[in-house]
């Protein structure tokens, strides 16, 4: 990850909340110290339930770039049934890490083997933290926990405080819980990343 900019690519389906988790990602980045910010959703004709994408760019300078993230250094995928229909992985660096909601093991997910893979069951998290709407579980932003310990690039604090500011009083508080959770239950193919605080 020694390029200029830190790209994230998320992959999810119409209704989960990839677009709403990369705004979050990309205000815990700032709050992390980064200067240059970006998130961006991918439109075209999606519905609820079809693949979607969302990007993320931050860097310790301004960002100016605002094209679709072509080369990420990480791949966060929301629902690991993508994996049968999507090539995650597509363009991503040769040191980049894929992060996935699933409950198999990392060695189970079926990638090429030289990618690191991470995976945290984001969906049983946010369950366990109360992020249930309408009988829809919102796990969108527990996953961000396992992107802090996946990854190292932003720190618990700083995901915790976009959770709060995103979400008021007790909406921000099972945010949160829900992150911890999941980066408390994150596993790593090949460790790099932070622990969870």
């Amino acid at each position: 990850m020694n390029s200029k900019y830190i790209e994230v690519r998320w992959h999810g389906r119409g209704g989960q909340g990839a677009v709403t988790a990369a705004e979050i990602l990309a205000q815990a980045a700032y709050y992390d110290g980064y200067k240059g910010v970006t998130a961006a959703p991918f439109f075209g004709a999606e519905r609820r339930g079809a693949p979607v994408i969302a990007s993320n760019r931050f860097a310790r300078e301004p960002v100016r770039t605002f094209s679709l993230v072509q080369k990420p250094a990480v791949v966060v995928v929301l629902d690991d049934t993508i994996l049968r229909v999507v090539d995650v992985a597509a363009g991503i660096q040769p040191d980049g890490i894929v992060i996935i909601n699933s409950r198999k093991s990392p060695d189970q997910i079926g990638l090429p083997s030289h990618l690191r893979v991470a995976v945290t069951d984001a969906t049983q998290w946010a369950i366990e933290a109360g992020l249930i709407i309408s009988g829809a579980v919102m796990f969108n932003t527990a996953i961000l926990g396992g992107f802090s310990k996946a990854t190292g690039l932003i720190g618990m604090e700083s995901i915790e405080k976009a959770l709060r500011n995103h979400f008021k009083g007790d909406e921000g508080q099972k945010n949160v819980l829900g992150a911890r959770l999941a980066c408390k239950g994150t596993i790593v193919s090949r460790t790099t990343g932070n622990g969870c605080s």
